[in-house]
């Protein structure tokens, strides 16, 4: 078979096939033959059909397209072979289909135009030397006391309070029922739109203003049990109900009880009561080594994405279309998956309207995912940096152990923990050959400031990876 190479664009590799005259005849003869032993043509049985009337009844045309269906895929399969390509995804015929039928002639030689998409050839105009602004996460030892705050609140005792008014942080048992006020021009004698969902009997709230819409928590502060109050509030805008934001509203409000916080005390019986940890100061010592692990993650993980923004940048690539696809298609997938575990119906959610305007909107990232997975992949093949088995395997029982009740496919586990291993090697490689400016936290605009995520992937994601699907 005779066969001539030429390079296109997107990592295309265009093939001309000559596919000799043997193969032309001896396809369309197999065709004639197996059409002759099926086709049902009345006056005639099954199989006995003459030549010369199945030609007739059926057409040449139709025998034509027959035969080439199974000549091109062959064809294209045998170059691909012969001229060694390794190829990915599926070949795209460049010939017209018509063009082709015209000038198939069993027993002469035909001419097949075909393209094969190959893997993209990397260039990297730098690597090394990269210059980075990264935003600093420092460790707020305040977090630590908004915690034990917060666990403190969580295991109050409520105690009935008597003598005096409702007062801010108070814990208030009331009976309510809200209206929407009238908007100016509308008409006085027409009765109140009431709210849905705004009434309620011995309804508990905490007497803090982000607890219940702005005007609320407010109005209430003063009353006394046995109190009734009318109280103006205003749902926000936006608000999760779209058809009660930014409208006023007004509510009868009837105080029945108030209740005061009694919080546990800050000691040794509460760290016990909440943690793993017999004394107070072990339970401090190990939160503020949390906070600053986070912390110190966090910056590493902007000093990665600011890095690889950097790097990006420096990668010329022609993305061959079936990688893009691949690419489109492991997001969508991952996008669904997350979804459906949030227990909504992905079905109504990727209809077959939205699924093509989904494709479209996700290509621009999946070249930049593409970009930077290949350009660390060239990286660590220039560099030579590897991992070994002890390593994976050393992450491989970390997780099994950290996720015991997930069901999960030991050898898929082992492949994602080792790529997720060889890029945190070829991440770690190029902060070191580089230069990141740890600035301010806020101090990068809009525009510049990376997202705090690590380029490579977490534990969690190497687990939802290798963890066998719901369906």
């Amino acid at each position: 078979m005779k066969v001539t190479q030429e390079k296109l664009p997107a990592s295309q590799i265009g093939l001309e096939i000559e596919i000799t005259p043997e193969i032309t005849k001896q396809k369309y003869e197999q065709v004639v033959k197996n059409l002759s032993k099926t086709v049902n043509i009345p006056g005639f049985r099954k199989g006995k059909v003459p030549r010369q009337i199945l030609l007739q009844r059926l057409g040449v045309t139709r025998i034509k397209a027959a035969a080439l269906e199974e000549l091109i895929p062959d064809g294209i399969e045998e170059a691909v072979k012969q001229e060694a390509i390794q190829a990915i995804g599926q070949p795209r015929l460049r010939s017209s289909f018509d063009d082709l039928i015209n000038n198939y002639e069993p027993g002469q030689p035909l001419v097949i135009s075909a393209a094969v998409d190959i893997e993209p050839e990397i260039n990297l105009t730098q690597y090394t030397g990269l210059q980075a602004k990264a935003e600093e996460i420092k460790y707020d030892p305040t977090r630590v006391d908004e915690l034990l705050d917060k666990e403190r609140q969580e295991m109050a005792t409520l105690i009935p309070v008597e003598g005096r008014a409702a007062q801010i942080g108070d814990i208030a048992v009331v009976d309510f029922k809200g209206v929407i006020t009238k908007a100016e021009g509308e008409d006085e004698s027409a009765e109140p739109t009431p709210i849905p969902g705004g009434e309620a009997t011995d309804f508990q709230v905490e007497l803090q203003e982000d607890k219940f819409i702005p005007g609320f928590v407010t109005g209430m502060v003063g009353m006394n049990p046995g109190d009734t109050r009318e109280i103006a509030a205003q749902f926000p805008d936006p608000y999760a109900n779209k058809e009660l934001a930014g409208k006023p509203a007004l509510f009868t409000v009837t105080l029945k009880e108030i209740k005061e916080k009694e919080l546990p005390e800050l000691n040794d019986d509460f760290a016990q009561e909440v943690s793993e940890f017999e004394t107070l100061a072990q339970l401090r010592a190990s939160l503020e080594t949390r906070y600053q692990k986070e912390a110190e993650d966090k910056t590493k993980a902007n000093q990665q994405e600011a890095l690889l923004e950097v790097l990006i940048k420096n990668v010329e690539v022609d993305l061959p279309a079936t990688l893009i696809e691949q690419e489109v298609d492991a997001m969508l997938t991952q996008t669904a998956m997350k979804l459906s575990q949030q227990g909504l119906d992905v079905k109504k959610l990727f209809t077959q309207d939205i699924i093509p305007q989904l494709r479209e909107r996700s290509q621009p990232e999946a070249i930049e995912r593409l970009k930077r997975s290949l350009a660390i992949q060239e990286i660590g093949k220039r560099e030579s940096i590897q991992v070994t088995p002890p390593e994976v395997q050393a992450r491989v029982k970390e997780l099994i152990e950290q996720y015991p009740d997930e069901d999960v496919d030991p050898v898929r586990l082992q492949s994602v923990v080792e790529n997720e291993l060889l890029n945190e090697k070829i991440i770690d490689w190029l902060l070191a050959n580089s230069s990141v400016e740890l600035v301010p936290y806020g101090s990068l605009s809009a525009t510049e400031e990376p997202a705090a995520e690590s380029a490579d992937q977490s534990p969690e994601t190497a687990t939802e990876e290798a963890t066998t699907s719901p369906e």
